[in-house]
């Protein structure tokens, strides 16, 4: 899918830098969006922002919907529980499709509890909440060693993220978190998963490098490490894998696993917008890349799940490995709770049309179907104003089981 046209720069250098963040210089990239050249890291600066934050904490203290209604389920999940117990293990497995499961569980679940938990504090100052997820993240930083088996790549991908995003809370916004115990973070993040996923998994499906490359981007940033984040953002534009921008969709939307089933096309989705929401916190503008590439995978996915009927062409992937030849029904109409973190850049940032991704957001705001790879999207994405830390002035146009990759 990826396209053999040259790359058309649409602004000037110059031009592009004078409309990035004060302190960034950027360059233009392909059809749309920016890369920076240097710039600092904006703290918290994962999935969500300070500002992010208080817009959160002040819908709620004014009962306002839908915040309020996602922050009772947030209270009501068994992840928010202060009686929660990690349960970490040195020596993880993950084989195909979860079996053998050696920890491999018992690490996502984790995951969601810290980030559950740093986000519970984060939003409502209860300080039993911060000491949780630190809780949490201490014992597997001190006690982890290996992540191995088949899908050890995509079990670091998948959840590594929801542990960064709790350090990363819980590093900038808490001051109870001990700094050794932050250095043991740092050492498991380089020490033992970057090498997992450092260089992707190119002819997977595509869900795969999509996968790491959230983690990857979030690490960098948690890290402060330039290079990093940086490998990260040039394998979103310009990777050979399947998880690439432009390989994961076609010109007009078309996923790369539209013929495999809607949950892990769904689940691609996901975690390509995680990756670009860090890339915009830090000045990045991904989701603008190649013309909103991504905004076109998240309307033609969004418009079959609710029922349309969409175009397809036969897809075969990277290396040839995988071969759908019409698209497939299979998980159609369960939609996963993305669309809203979506649909608020595009929309209400950008000032975009995006009419399937928004009825796939209030729809599934009343269903609840499933659980993404970032819980609590609603209550963290509904609607919130711009950021004026992360702007990027623009012309103005107009509960399902958890798939196993």
């Amino acid at each position: 899918m990826k396209s053999t046209r040259p790359l058309v720069f649409a602004l000037a250098v110059a031009t592009v830098a004078s409309l990035a963040p004060p302190g960034v210089t950027a360059r233009a990239h392909a059809d749309g969006g920016t890369t920076p050249q240097a710039q600092a890291f904006v703290h918290p600066g994962l999935a969500h922002s300070q500002s992010n934050l208080d817009f959160v904490k002040q819908q709620i203290a004014a009962q306002q919907q839908p915040w309020l209604d996602g922050w009772e389920r947030l209270n009501r999940s068994r992840y928010a529980s202060l009686n929660w117990k990690p349960r970490p293990m040195a020596h993880v497995q993950r084989g195909v499709y979860n079996r053998p499961d050696i920890g491999s569980s018992d690490f996502s679940d984790d995951g969601n509890a810290a980030y559950t938990h740093a986000l519970h504090w984060a939003l409502s100052g209860d300080e039993r909440h911060a000491r949780k997820a630190a809780e949490i993240i201490d014992a597997w930083s001190s006690t982890l060693e290996t992540v191995t088996n088949h899908d050890a790549r995509l079990l670091v991908g998948m959840t590594g993220h929801k542990y960064c995003n709790a350090a990363e809370l819980l590093r900038h916004t808490w001051d109870g978190w001990p700094e050794p115990a932050q250095q043991k973070f740092r050492d498991m993040l380089n020490q033992v998963w970057y090498p997992i996923i450092k260089d992707f998994y190119p002819s997977a499906n595509g869900n795969w490098d999509a996968s790491m490359l959230q983690t990857m981007i979030a690490m960098g940033v948690f890290l402060e490490d330039r290079t990093m984040f940086d490998r990260a953002v040039n394998y979103f534009l310009d990777g050979d894998g399947n998880g690439a921008v432009r390989n994961y969709f076609n010109d007009f939307g078309e996923c790369q696993e539209s013929g495999r089933d809607q949950a892990h096309t769904q689940m691609g989705l996901e975690f390509l917008s995680n990756t670009c929401e860090t890339a915009w916190t830090q000045g990045v503008d991904l989701y603008g890349a190649y013309d909103n590439r991504l905004l076109k995978g998240f309307e033609y996915t969004a418009k079959y799940n609710l029922g349309f009927d969409v175009p397809y062409e036969r897809y075969t992937s990277f290396e040839g490995r995988y071969d759908y030849k019409s698209i497939s029904r299979d998980s159609r109409g369960r939609l996963r709770p993305m669309y809203d973190k979506v649909y608020n850049h595009y929309h209400n940032r950008k000032g975009l049309a995006a009419e399937y991704t928004k009825q796939a957001a209030l729809k599934d705001r009343r269903g609840r179907g499933s659980n993404g790879a970032m819980p609590w999207d609603a209550l963290m994405y509904a609607d919130p104003p711009e950021d004026p830390a992360t702007s990027q002035p623009a012309s103005r146009s107009e509960s399902q089981p958890e798939p196993t990759p």
